[in-house]
């Protein structure tokens, strides 16, 4: 179904929409530009929770902005969570939603991939260790990659109810001191029978790409040839994976997606600041600090000499620096960025941001003749919002270089 919706939606029009107390996947879309997919146990649950007085502080203003821009609706339907978990992945892959940009750059999401060999393997890899291009992990080739899959835990509990389904074989069970333990438990095959694994692997294959239809289609076809051809043991195996592959049972799939949604609200607010520190361009230093709900989170903090300047640049500093902390994506990515200075540090920053495809505002605290703040740049809303904890981390982030620029410049000093 394909429904028109607008940013100002309220709870009676949500009903009109009629969506589905069902698991699934859910669009916001701007005419036919999908802007964000995400998945739900309940989509008519989840849509709802979109629409919230307090979506700002549990979704941040990335999402605010997609619920802005948004103006239609649309769904998809799954028989269960576990499809909806593998939908989510294959629907952001290939649709490359402007909104689901963490999806998109953070490399430290796992992905399902199968190798290329005799005995396949299927594996959960972090993108960072995948070389997408030619499809190779370390020394294996990777003939099929799934993902990426957001949520470690989920993905752990889904693979252990498909492994039930379709056997495989993976990077423990692939030991041969592994491998009869595995076997007795039902969760590798018998290499002895290389082509009803292979079709395991055709069979998971197609799983992960949203064809159950044509799974259960091929399942029921086979079955009826092998029990034609009197092999009852093969007809056996097929009936109990077409009866598994029908009553998949998620259970603790929806449990660990419950825990996960009572977790994660609300959402902590998170700002990282940033300072320049140095002496007419000598021991230049950059730092990052990090405040979230108002209260200075230090164990956070991170301080970075810089590379690329020798001279007193605090915006070519600052590009460095940002350059360096979002290449790290491992880090959680904040709500809104802080700059110390004007106009050319908020264009510095968002040209970085920019250029990574991310869309994080960004926010600078300008300062008087004696470096005291006198006024705040950026969305007003978010300053009115968070004006406290923006002047909190940018004042923690101005201590944190200055100590960390003695610290160089003692070191170097004592070094002459």
């Amino acid at each position: 179904m394909f429904l028109a919706c607008s940013s100002e939606m309220k709870n009676e029009l949500l009903k009109k929409l009629k969506i589905p107390d069902k698991p699934g996947v859910y669009f916001f879309l701007k005419g036919k530009d999908i802007l964000y997919i995400g998945k739900a146990t309940s989509l008519r649950d989840r849509v709802k929770s979109y629409f919230g007085k307090d979506l700002i502080a549990t979704r941040g203003p990335m999402i605010v902005d997609m619920i802005f821009q948004a103006n239609k609706i649309d769904w998809r339907t799954t028989d269960n969570v576990l499809e909806a978990l593998i939908l989510e992945a294959s629907l952001i892959k290939a649709h490359q939603p402007k909104y689901n940009s963490r999806e998109k750059s953070d490399t430290s999401f796992n992905h399902v991939s199968i190798t290329k060999e005799l005995f396949p393997k299927v594996l959960v890899i972090r993108g960072k260790e995948i070389n997408f291009e030619s499809k190779i992990f370390g020394d294996q080739k990777l003939r099929s990659i799934f993902g990426p899959f957001t949520n470690g835990g989920q993905l752990n509990e889904a693979m252990k109810i498909i492994r039930r389904i379709f056997p495989y074989i993976d990077a423990s069970s692939s030991k041969k001191q592994n491998y009869q333990f595995y076997k007795q438990l039902g969760l590798t095959p018998d290499v002895a029978a290389l082509h009803a694994y292979l079709q395991n692997i055709n069979y998971l294959r197609l799983f992960f790409r949203g064809k159950k239809k044509d799974i259960i289609r091929d399942m029921k076809k086979k079955m009826m040839l092998a029990a034609k051809a009197q092999n009852f043991e093969r007809a056996g195996e097929l009936k109990r994976q077409l009866f598994a592959l029908q009553h998949i049972n998620d259970i603790a799939l929806l449990k660990n997606e419950n825990y996960a949604k009572e977790r994660a609200a609300p959402i902590p607010f998170r700002i990282e600041a940033y300072d320049i520190a140095h002496m007419s361009g000598k021991n230049m230093v950059g730092v990052m600090t990090v405040v979230e709900n108002n209260s200075v989170v230090k164990s956070e903090y991170k301080k970075f000499r810089i590379r690329t300047q020798d001279n007193a640049n605090d915006t070519g500093a600052l590009v460095e620096v940002l350059s360096r902390r979002l290449a790290h994506s491992e880090w959680t990515y904040p709500n809104l960025i802080v700059v110390d200075g004007g106009v050319a540090q908020i264009n510095a920053a968002e040209a970085v941001l920019k250029s990574l495809r991310l869309n994080i505002p960004v926010a600078s605290v300008l300062k008087d003749e004696r470096h005291k703040p006198k006024a705040i740049k950026g969305d007003g809303e978010l300053i009115k919002n968070n004006q406290t904890a923006i002047l909190l981390s940018n004042s923690e982030a101005h201590r944190f270089a200055i100590a960390y620029h003695k610290k160089m410049r003692g070191k170097n000093f004592l070094k002459i």
